[in-house]
């Protein structure tokens, strides 16, 4: 059991990652073995519709409960400080019952250094610290070179697409995510052999500043003990974490858009997921995720899918909430065509008549 004063500061895990890395699946995780600790939970979103905050809060339990579990939807973290981020977790901390350790997802687009600054703000700096950034990354993808800086792989993607470029907004998040790790979590290194995971491993320490604890995390489990107590003081510790936009008051965000799209009920889940196979290949969409009203079936469906790797899910039944397909998608601002979208994903989910 941790034992805390009401004078110690409370311990703050920032979980960070690219798009569909795995945080909510650790974040459950660790809400279902919190280590004797009164957890709470703050999540960052991108878009208006909070499904990673709807999956958490069906967890809520009595070591963190749903009022201890906020959500700051429709924009990035690092850029509300001031007028989101620094109210909501006094919030937390004003809790009847305080919370023992904060837990803090940010986006898939956020950058983590201008959120570590905002715990120098006045009112909550005695009384919070930055116990650990963690940056997960999937394993799969790090291995192919998606985001390393690899000058050979990057003439090869040339070669295949003259618009890529090894300096794209993408790249630059996933460094900025590297460089304020405390410890990186390789994702999905079920699905990966041990070259794969070796690849990753040598991929990220080419671009980490520092030497870091690289660790596989299999179906989204990890021993709490290795993530949670690491007592970083991230917050002084600024130079040793260098960022793509230090000397700039703000990072651009226009590179990225999202759009919410609203269906009837699905008459064929697998359409579905080949619908969005189909953008991810042709409109170049990053990431989908949302619920999904099956024809037929009492219980919504949870899609959540990072560029063509689709995965579904029957969470829980529909009760009194409308029976809607809502889909959140995300991709760089120049790719985002709602109605191209709408068509896609409408006309390949649609009854067949």
């Amino acid at each position: 059991m941790t034992v805390r004063t009401d004078l110690a500061k409370i311990p703050v895990t920032i979980i960070t990652g690219f798009l569909g890395a795995g945080k909510t699946t650790l974040i459950r995780h660790l809400m279902a073995n919190p280590q004797g600790r009164r957890l709470a939970v703050l999540v960052n979103e991108f878009g208006t519709l909070g499904v990673d905050g709807d999956i958490l809060k069906s967890c809520a339990d009595e070591n963190c409960p749903a009022e201890n579990i906020l959500e700051l939807a429709n924009g990035c973290i690092c850029c509300t400080v001031a007028d989101d981020f620094i109210p909501t977790v006094e919030r937390l901390m004003a809790l009847p019952q305080r919370p023992d350790h904060i837990l803090i997802e940010t986006s898939g687009l956020a950058l983590p250094k201008p959120l570590l600054k905002a715990f120098d703000w006045p009112s909550i700096r005695s009384r919070i610290t930055v116990d650990g950034v963690i940056t997960l990354a999937d394993a799969e993808a790090v291995a192919e070179g998606r985001f390393a800086p690899d000058p050979a792989a990057v003439d090869a993607q040339r070669l295949a697409d003259d618009s890529l470029d090894h300096d794209t907004p993408l790249a630059k998040v996933f460094e900025d995510q590297l460089s304020c790790a405390d410890i990186v979590l390789l994702s999905k290194a079920d699905l990966v052999d041990a070259a794969c995971l070796d690849r990753a491993r040598a991929a990220i320490a080419e671009i980490a500043p520092r030497p870091l604890p690289i660790l596989p995390m299999r179906d989204g489990l990890i021993d709490p003990q290795l993530i949670l107590g690491v007592g970083a003081a991230a917050e002084d510790d600024l130079a040793a974490r260098p960022s793509h936009h230090d000397g700039h008051d703000d990072h651009e965000h226009e590179d990225f858009d999202s759009v919410v799209i609203d269906l009837p009920e699905i008459a064929d889940p697998e359409a579905l997921a080949e619908a969005v196979r189909t953008l991810a290949r042709e409109q170049h969409i990053l990431r989908v995720k949302g619920y999904v009203a099956i024809g037929g079936k009492p219980m919504r469906m949870l899609l959540q899918a990072v560029g063509e790797r689709v995965r579904t899910q029957y969470d829980r039944p529909w009760g009194t909430q409308p029976r809607q397909t809502r889909l959140v998608v995300i991709a760089e601002h120049d790719h985002v065509d709602a109605q191209a979208i709408h068509a896609v994903l409408a006309g390949r989910a649609a009854p067949q008549g």
